[in-house]
């Protein structure tokens, strides 16, 4: 699946619309101490907020499950984020998509989606995924167009389809 998200992709940024590059590579074991520490920048609030707390070993757990899956997000040559993502024959189903909170609202998390589901298109497949309920990336899912299929106490899980 290197394919899939392995390479450089040219981005304009809103705000500035200046030309911009993200890529995309296969997370290694030296990524496990940036990607524990995204974990808890990026999720940690949001969990709380879901009543559930992490030590750094259970977030380590975390990092570590579909470890194979996981691809680190760069932007303007800086590592800023994570996609974890399962292939299946009728869907990717993206596990962790986490971006540095200083990197948020610029536009990399659309622009992830945009290329996921170009190739989810290309496939003729769906994309499914599961958000925690006050997670603010829901909003980014509806706009990029994802349907909440169901949701329990915790989560919501939506999905694309193309």
């Amino acid at each position: 699946m290197v394919s899939l998200m392995s390479g450089k992709y040219p981005k304009t940024t809103p705000r500035d619309n200046s030309a911009a590059m993200i890529a995309f590579r296969r997370a290694t074991p030296q990524d496990k101490s940036f990607l524990l520490m995204l974990r808890k920048a990026s999720m940690a609030k949001h969990l709380k907020n879901a009543g559930l707390e992490y030590d750094d070993a259970a977030h380590l757990q975390r990092v570590e499950t579909y470890f194979t899956d996981a691809f680190i997000i760069s932007y303007q040559q800086r590592t800023i984020g994570l996609i974890k993502l399962g292939q299946f024959a009728e869907s990717f189903h993206i596990r962790q998509l986490q971006i540095l909170p200083r990197f948020q609202g610029l536009g990399i998390g659309s622009q992830v989606l945009t290329l996921l589901k170009r190739k989810a298109q290309t496939k003729r497949i769906a994309i499914t995924l599961n958000v925690l309920l006050n997670n603010p990336a829901k909003h980014l899912y509806l706009r990029h167009g994802f349907v909440i299929i169901s949701s329990n106490a915790l989560e919501h899980q939506m999905r694309w389809q193309g």
